[in-house]
């Protein structure tokens, strides 16, 4: 089976049948896909600020963290199931599409820099929580983090026109 008959499979279930079908269900999908990812990367962004130094001494990374993170978990969980199932109801022309590896590619590189931040300047975090500059790795991450996120959004609007 090559992957276009794996996009073709998934395109005609009958979850692809339903969405694309059903009224209002693909729309509705759309409305989830950008809430989830306005509560995704409207959090991150603030907290990729506070890393950067916005708020040093007002609010504490630990703080940003416990508030903003669980928004931006949720607004994540959002995105990929809404994303998942618009997929799978245009498999082909998506998958297919030119800004397809470049999405799942940045969601990627997302994924390993949240990651190398959590496993790496986020645990001594005691030491600069509040009043003392972010390490250089937690500024190199907040701006990856930054940059990799528009770069997402801009790739997945790119789906529908490449």
């Amino acid at each position: 089976m090559t992957v276009n008959d794996f996009f073709s499979w998934l395109e005609g279930s009958g979850l692809g049948e339903a969405v694309r079908t059903t009224p209002l269900v693909y729309s509705s999908l759309e409305s989830v896909h950008i809430l989830g990812i306005a509560l995704l990367v409207g959090p991150a962004l603030a907290f990729d600020l506070r890393l950067l130094g916005v708020g040093r001494q007002l609010l504490p990374v630990t703080a940003a963290a416990r508030h903003l993170l669980p928004l931006a978990r949720f607004g994540f969980a959002l995105a990929v199931a809404s994303g998942v199932v618009m997929f799978v109801s245009g498999a082909v022309a998506v998958g297919n599409s030119g800004a397809a590896p470049w999405k799942l590619g940045l969601l990627i590189v997302a994924g390993v820099n949240i990651a190398a931040f959590h496993w790496g300047a986020f645990r001594r975090v005691d030491g600069w929580d509040i009043e003392v500059p972010s390490p250089a790795r937690a500024r190199v991450a907040a701006v990856v983090s930054i940059v990799v996120w528009s770069a997402v959004i801009a790739a997945g609007r790119l789906l529908a026109y490449t």
